[in-house]
């Protein structure tokens, strides 16, 4: 009986031969890099081709992406015929498990080369900017790429590289179109602790009867962003129909812009941004006014403020960062009026985002107990957006916030707005881990050191522990005694709450003078 010799190839599954692999889900999560998982007898193409490689092309599910492989010698995990998609890449391929994806070495991007010319100093058109932020957002570029370009762009940028990275971020993704003649939004650069102004001003605003759909970011260097301290009350991750559905019934709402698509290459910039703690001027303007003219606002008021620990720490820093805002938004079309505030310590009293929005809360319910700074600059920056309505006088649009406040309107629009954004996902209680941060002499708080206090809080936890943080009780000027409690250190997890301690044990970031 003759025998009948197969060869390797003949036994190969046909999807093999063809260079494809079967689709498989795998339980872990890679965070933000996308990572294939391949086996070490993998009939599509063989570990030895990857020498020298750092990238595969995946195709399926009519896209395709980048990705960094791994090679696994285990055939439970992983067999030859198969393709191991871990998340995210498994959701943003869009593929289902047993689908057929495509497989092959890859090229580098062709954006890259103007990150390497970005880096010898050219400077680089609309076109290549296009094509960076289109990148950006299909997810083609590996972190270590994208801190590459954030360093390389670090104070290099001229204005109308500026607005050329603006502009195409906002093609990169969608873009949100109001029938309402006048859309409203606030924004504050960030750097001052506790800062949570926009969760009173919007519902402020609703209730005068302007529209503000705001979206907005999670923190990047601090311990809470709006959109993290508005989800300890709401569900934030809506979608378009739903954000549409909120804003039809409410005249507003709070939630996260990534979930509808807005300018999400400046998320990706973001996620490599907040473990570098890199926030230049230049990547600040492009990714505010971005996300603003993508939300479809065309009135924009924004807080910059000032002081000695904050991001813009003179004057002379103030009047840069005014003229690329204003240069960027005038050339884009966005209304725009810059407010200088108080910088020097933080607002409030709660760091982190359980404790910030309970100052909210305080402050729409009109307790006694509400911080009155807070309360006082949410009232301004309201009224000078309430100010843009035709109807408001100019100089009146304070007495129309306050009387707003005041008379409920506004705590029951917060209501509304929280009840047509659904439940919130996260634990409302502060950190059960508690240490006191006590003063050790007698006499006056000379200061407050904003970044150190951030640095303390996000060290605690926040804001991935939405119950971590600071609870402040003194504020600069403030008499105080040796031994009273200057702030609370908030925490769940015992080996963050220990580095918070720790640090606050090297210095706590309040100067207290006799």
């Amino acid at each position: 009986m003759a025998l009948t010799v197969l060869s390797q190839s003949a036994v190969q599954p046909s999807s093999a031969r063809s260079g494809r692999l079967l689709a498989k889900a795998l339980p872990f999560d890679t965070i933000r890099e996308n990572v294939v998982l391949l086996s070490r007898d993998c009939l599509a193409l063989r570990p030895g081709r990857l020498l020298g490689l750092r990238r595969v092309e995946v195709r399926g599910a009519g896209k395709c992406l980048l990705a960094s492989p791994m090679i696994c010698d285990d055939p439970a995990v992983v067999g030859p015929d198969e393709i191991g998609l871990p998340q995210p890449l498994f959701h943003r391929l869009g593929v289902r498990t047993g689908d057929p994806v495509e497989i092959l070495p890859a090229r580098p991007p062709r954006s890259l080369d103007s990150v390497r010319a970005k880096i010898g100093g050219a400077t680089l058109s609309q076109s290549d900017y296009d094509e960076i932020a289109r990148d950006l957002a299909a997810h083609r570029w590996s972190d270590m790429e994208v801190a590459a370009f954030l360093i390389a762009c670090a104070s290099l940028m001229t204005p109308e590289e500026t607005l050329a990275l603006t502009r195409a971020m906002v093609s990169a993704g969608g873009r949100l179109i109001w029938d309402y003649p006048l859309v409203v939004d606030k924004h504050c650069i960030g750097g001052i602790p506790g800062n949570r102004s926009s969760l009173i001003v919007t519902p402020i605003v609703a209730a005068h009867g302007l529209k503000m759909p705001k979206t907005s970011s999670r923190a990047i260097t601090s311990p809470a962003g709006t959109a993290d301290t508005m989800e300890v009350l709401a569900r934030v991750d809506l979608d378009e129909t739903a954000m549409r559905r909120v804003v039809e019934t409410c005249g507003a709402c709070v939630i996260w812009g990534g979930r509808v698509n807005l300018s999400p290459a400046d998320d990706v910039l973001i996620s490599v941004e907040r473990p570098l703690s890199v926030d230049t001027p230049e990547q600040m303007v492009a990714s505010i006014l971005s996300k603003k003219i993508a939300a479809g606002s065309n009135h924009l008021v924004l807080d910059v403020p000032i002081g000695p620990t904050a991001k813009v720490r003179d004057a002379g820093a103030v009047l840069s960062l005014r003229k690329l805002f204003t240069f960027v938004a005038r050339r884009t079309g966005l209304s725009l009026e810059v407010l200088v505030t108080d910088g020097s310590q933080p607002i409030g009293r709660g760091i982190g985002p359980v404790l910030e929005a309970r100052d909210v809360m305080s402050v729409l319910e009109r307790r006694a107990e509400a911080p009155v700074d807070l309360r006082d600059k949410a009232i301004r920056l309201a009224g000078r957006l309430i100010e843009a309505d035709p109807e408001v006088g100019l100089g009146e649009g304070e007495a129309r916030a306050l009387a707003l406040l005041n008379d409920g309107s506004a705590l029951r629009k917060m209501q509304a707005m929280i009840e047509a954004q659904g439940a919130s996902p996260v634990d409302g209680r502060p950190g059960s881990l508690t240490h006191e941060v006590v003063a050790t002499r007698s006499g006056r708080v000379a200061a407050i050191d904003c970044l150190r206090i951030a640095g303390v809080a996000r060290l605690a936890g926040a804001p991935d522990d939405p119950g971590a943080g600071l609870d402040m009780m003194f504020r600069a000027g403030d008499p105080v005694r040796a031994g009273e409690t200057l702030y609370r250190i908030h925490g769940s997890e015992p080996a963050d709450f220990r580095f918070a301690v720790d640090a606050a044990g090297e210095d706590c970031g309040v100067r207290v003078e006799a």
